[in-house]
C-alpha cells in the first residue's frame, strides 16, 4: 500500500517536496490532495503535479479520510496553528523546519501529537541524506577517533527575500539557516545538550538577525562553532575533527552530496527532478519522505533519526542564541 500524502501550502518548498516524492516508486508514495489558503492556488498546484484533489483552506485537507500523512510547508509563524489543526484531526504530520518559533510552541505541537496518538516529525531533511547516514556510521565506528571539534557554516545572501527579513514572517537567520548548522552539531554529538552556549550577532533594521556566530561547549571539552548569515555568502562547508582524522562536507552542508573522509572523496548524487525545482538538491527531500513511510509502516509515532527530543533540543538552543543576540518574536511574548 502506498503512503498517501496531503500537501499543505502551495508554495515553493511544497513544490519541491512534491517533485521529490515523484522520484520515489509510485507504489510507495502518492500525493492525493493539496490545500492552499486560496482555492485557485491549490487548483493550479494540483494541475501542475497531477493531484486529484485541491482544497481552498486547510480544514478540507484535515477532514479528508484518504490521507495518511500531511506535509506542512507553510512559513514557520504558522506551524503551531497548522500542526494543531492536523494533529487534532488525527493526521500524521511531517512539518517543515523550524518546527515552531520557540520551545514553548514546539512542546505544544509535540504534546498534541502525543495526545492524538499520531506520528510527527520536524522535516530536517539533511539528516536523511546518504551523506548524513554515512557520517553517523563512520562516527559510530570511531573512524576519526574521539570528535573534538565540529565547525559549520550556512551563509547565503537572502535579504531580498521578505520572509528572511520580516520578523512577522519568521525572518531571521538562526531559525532559517542556523538550524542546519545546529542540527549537524547535535547529530554529531548524539543529541547531547551543550554545557555552554555563546552567541554574538548582527541584527537588521527589522530586528531580525542577519549574521550570527555561535560557540557551543559540550562535555569532555568538546567544542562546536558555526556561522549563519543572510547577508553574505561563504563556502558553506562542515568539518568534524577527531583525534584520528577529519570528515568534511566541502559545500552545500544543508543538502550534501559529497563527503571527504581523511582526504578520500565520495559522491552521493540526488536524482534529477522531473519538473523545475526552486532550491538546490531538493529531490533529496525524498529521503525524509521515505523515513516517514518506514516509521508509519512500523507504527512508530516519531523517528529515531529526528526525534521529538531532537526538536526540543534545537528549539532550546535556538531560543538561547536569539536571547543573547537580542531577537524577540511576538510568539515569545504570548
Amino acid at each position: 500500500m502506498a503512503t498517501r500524502w496531503g500537501i499543505c501550502s502551495a508554495g515553493k518548498i511544497s513544490n519541491d517536496f512534491t517533485v521529490a516524492l515523484k522520484s520515489l516508486p509510485p507504489e510507495d508514495h502518492q500525493v492525493v490532495a493539496v490545500a492552499a489558503r486560496k482555492l485557485e492556488d491549490a487548483q493550479e498546484f494540483a494541475k501542475k503535479h497531477s493531484i486529484s484533489r485541491a482544497y481552498g483552506g486547510y480544514e478540507g485537507l484535515a477532514r479528508d479520510p484518504d490521507i495518511d500523512v500531511v506535509y506542512i510547508g507553510v512559513i514557520h509563524p504558522y506551524h503551531l496553528s497548522t500542526c494543531l489543526l492536523f494533529t487534532n484531526a488525527k493526521k500524521n504530520v511531517l512539518c517543515e523546519k523550524p518546527l515552531a518559533m520557540n520551545t514553548k510552541e514546539v512542546k505544544e505541537i509535540l504534546a498534541s501529537a502525543k495526545r492524538n496518538n499520531v506520528f510527527l516529525m520536524e522535516a530536517v531533511w539533511t539528516r536523511f541524506f546518504p551523506v548524513s547516514v554515512e557520517i553517523r556510521r563512520l562516527l559510530a565506528q570511531g573512524e576519526v577517533g574521539e570528535v573534538k571539534m565540529v565547525r559549520s557554516e550556512f551563509c547565503l545572501p537572502l535579504k531580498h527575500v521578505a520572509r528572511s527579513v520580516q520578523k512577522e514572517l519568521g525572518g531571521g537567520t538562526m531559525l532559517d539557516l542556523g538550524i542546519y548548522c545546529l542540527q549537524f552539531t547535535c547529530m554529531v554529538y548524539n543529541g547531547e545538550k551543550p554545557e555552554c552556549i555563546q552567541a554574538t550577532g548582527v541584527c537588521m533594521e527589522t530586528g531580525a538577525d542577519e549574521t550570527v556566530v555561535v560557540t557551543l561547549k559540550f562535555s569532555n571539552n568538546r567544542l562546536a562553532v558555526f556561522t549563519c548569515s543572510s547577508g553574505l555568502e561563504l563556502p558553506n562547508d562542515a568539518v568534524i575533527a577527531g583525534t584520528k582524522g577529519i570528515i568534511k562536507i566541502p559545500d552545500h552542508m544543508w543538502c550534501p552530496t559529497t563527503l571527504v573522509v581523511n582526504g578520500k572523496e565520495t559522491r552521493y548524487p540526488v536524482p534529477e527532478p522531473y519538473l523545475p525545482i526552486n532550491f538546490i538538491n531538493s529531490t533529496g527531500m525524498r529521503y525524509e519522505a521515505e523515513e516517514v513511510r518506514q516509521c508509519l509502516l512500523k507504527g512508530l509515532k516519531e523517528s529515531a533519526v529526528m526525534s521529538h527530543a531532537d526538536s526540543i533540543l534545537l528549539a532550546e538552543v535556538e531560543d538561547e542564541v536569539r536571547r543573547q543576540v537580542g531577537v524577540v518574536y511576538k510568539q515569545d511574548c504570548q
